[in-house]
């Protein structure tokens, strides 16, 4: 009913509707999915020059949209790579209702999430929200003081709103704003709060400004009130002036462009407030005028149509520019569609336009800064591009009161040796791992035994065994005692070598004499064996000479005090001579009692051979010593600890004995001190099973403090009286006073008076 008109009450008239072969729009992709909605129904194309919402992909909906600017779900991956390429980990996300910001965050979540990117906060800003709608949002951005970056995926109008709730909330330097195309290059969402978006980073499908339409535009003026008639009578076309201006006649909206412009009104908008507004002269100059960056977009789509209705004409008709009757009143939308998606031509941006399957241009963007430059003004700087790869120009970034790049993370990388104890999904604690664990997975993994975590403490390496080095605390006392025994041990050997002859030498036994000082010496020598690297050779010789070098001493201190028991015995009961009391006697019979301690140990070597190995007394220790089970080194000390027992036994039996046989006090002396050094060198040494130093250092002091003892009760009284009391040293005569003075352990075949 609409295509007839009734003028002045006569007949109607058919008058039918211009045809519409395509439409250009719209810009927000709300509105597009509203106008695809009904366009469908009526299969006419629809071509946007600005709507890159996601869901208009969706051809099973929307089969008759086309755009010339690639969808959200491209320009998602340029935000996540430029995220990536600043080094932010943590991002909170700001979207408008309705499908172009849910949809376009919905995508920017899917691609951060697999880009290892953290969102703190996402929220959404209602239609018609209010003001304190917009502090409500800034507060909760707040609340996640790490996530400085912001993603915007909110129109030019909101966008304005969010920047003034900043201003507001006093927060302006602190968010980092990454806004999309809805943004882009625009001067309407930061006009008079510049400062409030310095340093935002915005992504504006890539193009290239029209110098044409510059020309053109700049040379428009608007129509005053004296030139309506003008423009009616032009039939709403332009009306050129000779000063090379142009009347803008066609556009209704130029007038309220050029008053918000240039901060004047016109005589029907001034309202009576012709003093706080300057009047519009219509010379006023477009000065500080930057092209609206979707103008490139719009002239793509309408070259767009008019390339399809081109070649759909030269293809059907065969005049060209002449619209044959075949496709009149127009061609049909679903041919012109065909045509639409088949389009390849470069554009007025020197740019290739062409479409995929869906009807989408293919992912092409700039990337942009706002930034303020020397003057004090603020302006875009594009400062990268992405084609699939990011090309983003670091050195052309300039941030508010700092060269670096600010940061976005909630928490830093845990160093080596640290785990993450998450607080929540993006956020956590580094919890250092033990000195012998290495991190895996985000999980300490203790190395085992003998190994130790490399530098990173991504892994295990194998530790070197440690021993004990001989310039070290532990081994050199030891070692210098023994050096200082044997010494000793040499110099009472010369002594008695020297006055071999002499009666205090002879009465003291002097073949026991030589056996117990080289058992002594023996003892002194371990220390070097013990403290050596352990060998298959050093571990035999410490295996044999442990007990036997004891086994040596006491075999003939048990000797002597077994012979001394006996001759006083016997003595008392008998005045016969006892039996193996001789020289040669005794020595037999202390070698064999040291031939037991020998024959066990060659069983020992044979059943166990000697061998070497690693123990792992602490965490990140491997100590390198000789494989001795506990049990068999009790065994093969327990020989000796029975004959401790035997020879301070015999000594205490023969301590009441004449003055003049005192050697059996000092051997008592002597196996008493033995006694009470034993009994604290066990407790010691199994008391310490995870210090090696201490077990190693206490063996050897251990023998070096018997052997001490042996050297000290029972050699050192003989050597002092030989060479500072010789006069003592001799044999004396005298009427009834025929005696040796000192008769330390006489012969049996010898009287005394």
């Amino acid at each position: 009913m609409s295509e007839y008109k009734c003028a002045s009450g006569g007949p109607p008239m058919y008058v039918p509707h211009k045809p519409v072969t395509a439409v250009i729009g719209a810009s927000f992709s709300v509105v597009s999915i509203m106008v695809a909605n009904i366009l469908r129904l009526f299969k006419v194309p629809q071509i946007s020059y600005a709507s890159t919402s996601t869901e208009l992909s969706d051809k099973s909906r929307f089969e008759y949209f086309s755009r010339v600017v690639p969808p959200d779900s491209f320009q998602a991956q340029a935000m996540v790579s430029i995220i990536k390429e600043l080094g932010w980990k943590y991002v909170s996300t700001v979207a408008v209702e309705g499908e172009y910001g849910e949809k376009g965050i919905a995508s920017f979540i899917s691609y951060s999430t697999a880009a290892g990117i953290c969102i703190a906060t996402t929220e959404k800003i209602q239609r018609n929200s209010r003001l304190d709608d917009f502090d409500r949002i800034i507060e909760k951005l707040i609340q996640k003081p790490q996530a400085r970056a912001v993603i915007l995926f909110v129109d030019e109008d909101n966008t304005r709103k969010l920047l003034q709730a900043t201003i507001r909330a006093n927060k302006t330097s602190h968010f980092l704003w990454i806004g999309s195309d809805s943004w882009g290059a625009k001067v309407h969402p930061v006009r008079d709060q510049e400062f409030a978006a310095e340093g935002a980073i915005t992504i504006l499908p890539h193009r290239n400004a029209i110098k044409g339409f510059d020309r053109y535009y700049s040379s428009l003026r608007p129509k005053m009130d004296k030139e309506k008639e003008m423009c009616n009578s032009s039939n709403g076309r332009n009306i050129p002036l000779p000063s090379g201006k142009t009347i803008n006649c066609r556009n209704v909206w130029f007038k309220e462009f050029w008053s918000q412009h240039n901060k004047c009104s016109f005589e029907d908008e001034n309202n009576g407030n012709e003093d706080d507004v300057k009047p519009c002269t219509g010379v006023e100059m477009m000065e500080d005028y930057d092209q609206e960056g979707l103008v490139p977009f719009v002239v793509d789509a309408v070259y767009a149509a008019a390339h399809a209705i081109h070649d759909i004409v030269a293809d059907r008709c065969d005049e060209p520019f002449h619209l044959c009757e075949e496709l009149r009143p127009t061609p049909a939308g679903s041919q012109v569609l065909k045509y639409i998606r088949n389009v390849t031509f470069t554009g007025k941006q020197k740019t290739e336009v062409k479409f995929n399957s869906d009807g989408d241009a293919y992912g092409s963007y700039n990337i942009y800064q706002y930034q303020k430059h020397e003057d004090g003004k603020y302006d875009y700087k594009q400062i990268g591009s992405w084609k699939e790869v990011l090309d983003l120009k670091l050195e052309h970034l300039e941030w508010r009161d700092r060269k670096d790049i600010p940061t976005s993370i909630c928490s830093h990388t845990c160093p080596s040796g640290h785990i993450r104890n998450y607080q929540d999904q993006c956020c956590w604690i580094c919890v250092a791992c033990r000195e012998d664990a290495f991190v895996f997975n985000d999980t300490c993994r203790t190395c085992p035994p003998g190994y130790a975590p490399n530098l990173n403490k991504t892994g295990c390496i194998k530790l070197e065994a440690l021993v004990i080095d001989w310039m070290n605390a532990w081994a050199l006392a030891p070692l210098i005692f023994s050096g200082i025994g044997i010494s000793l041990t040499l110099f009472t050997t010369c002594v008695f070598i020297r006055y071999n002859r002499t009666p205090v030498i002879m009465a003291s036994g002097r073949e026991l004499c030589y056996v117990l000082l080289f058992g002594i010496c023996s003892c002194y020598s371990m220390s070097f064996v013990i403290l050596a690297e352990p060998t298959v050779e050093t571990c035999a010789i410490m295996r044999i000479g442990l007990g036997l070098c004891l086994s040596i001493c006491y075999s003939a201190i048990f000797t002597k005090t077994n012979r001394i028991s006996r001759i006083f015995n016997r003595g008392v009961k008998s005045i016969k001579r006892p039996v193996y009391t001789s020289p040669i006697s005794q020595v037999a019979i202390s070698l064999g009692i040291v031939s037991i301690q020998l024959v066990g140990s060659i069983i020992w070597l044979v059943i166990d051979r000697p061998d070497i190995r690693e123990i792992y007394p602490y965490p990140l220790t491997a100590v390198l010593t000789c494989r001795v089970s506990t049990y068999s080194l009790i065994l093969s000390l327990g020989y000796n600890m029975i004959l401790i027992l035997l020879c301070t036994w015999y000594a205490f039996k023969t301590r009441k004995i004449p003055e003049n046989f005192n050697e059996a006090k000092y051997i008592g002396f002597t196996m008493y001190s033995t006694c009470i050094v034993w009994l604290a060198f066990l407790p010691i040494y199994f008391g310490t099973n995870n210090d090696y130093k201490i077990q190693i250092v206490s063996v050897c002091m251990c023998l070096n403090i018997s052997a001490s003892v042996v050297l000290g009760c029972l050699f050192v009284p003989k050597v002092y009286l030989v060479l500072f009391q010789p006069y003592k040293n001799v044999r004396q005569t005298g009427n009834g006073n025929q005696m040796f003075l000192f008769r330390v352990a006489p012969r049996i075949d010898q009287h005394t008076v």
